[in-house]
């Protein structure tokens, strides 16, 4: 079996964000990058599958050379090997039809994606994907097994969770529960080693088609100053709630 898993260059969220060139831009200086969340639950999902049933792992990104260092953590958590798709990853449309085109061209069986990213929160591209490659989709994904050529999903709902049973090749968008977050693999001396000799294939795009663009950024209003309100002074506090914060 052959596991495709999509992994995301995104900013850790402790990072400061800046924007520059009047707003139009995001100022990548000083900031630190990391695997996707969302997708490093999918990553570590495929490893298993690789450890009990042999599956082989690909990590796929669609990014320039600063995202080979996230790749290679991919790698030494355990991946086989990896696929960098040369280019600005400024479009989910984009994104989506070059990892398709890859899906195709490699023969997997199953793709792994986070449900979305932490930078734009768009959750668009594993859908595109399997609408792009005529595949099943399963959203919002907490439980994976394969047995032959099924898969047996589990995926939140409003009220509950639902179990479903899908052909393969199929999509799947994880997040939180498809592992817990003790189960994360953080990569060790051997696994850090090995990654540095793993194939890690550079590509070119496939096609120059975007269908949005980012006209500008703007941060969200500074929180407002904490007032304190004696605690004997109840009517001032209803006041406060009513009049100002309107929550009441």
């Amino acid at each position: 079996m052959k596991v495709l898993v999509c992994i995301s260059h995104v900013p850790d969220t402790t990072s400061k964000i800046n924007f520059i060139n009047n707003n139009t831009e995001f100022d990548k200086n000083g900031v630190t990058f990391v695997i996707n969340p969302y997708d490093e639950f999918g990553l570590t999902r495929a490893i298993w599958l690789q450890e009990k049933q042999g599956a082989h792992v690909t990590a796929i990104n669609v990014g320039k050379a600063e995202t080979e260092p996230t790749l290679r953590k991919a790698l030494a958590i355990g991946a086989n090997d990896a696929i960098r798709v040369d280019a600005e990853p400024t479009d989910a449309y984009f994104v989506a039809s070059e990892i398709a085109a890859q899906a195709r061209e490699g023969g997997y069986d199953l793709i792994i994606a986070g449900r979305e990213s932490i930078d734009y929160n768009g959750s668009q591209v594993p859908g595109m994907v399997a609408a792009m490659l005529g595949w099943p989709f399963v959203n919002a994904c907490v439980g994976l097994e394969i047995e032959g050529n099924k898969a047996k999903v589990i995926r939140e709902i409003d009220g509950g969770k639902e179990k479903s049973v899908i052909s393969l090749p199929a999509v799947i968008a994880g997040q939180k529960g498809l592992v817990e977050e003790s189960d994360l693999r953080i990569p060790n001396m051997r696994g850090i080693m090995q990654a540095r000799t793993k194939p890690l294939r550079v590509v070119a795009p496939t096609s120059s088609e975007f269908l949005t663009k980012a006209v500008a950024y703007e941060k969200p209003a500074p929180k407002a100053a904490v007032k304190m309100v004696d605690p004997d002074n109840m009517d001032e506090l209803v006041r406060l709630l009513h009049e100002e914060a309107k929550v009441i």
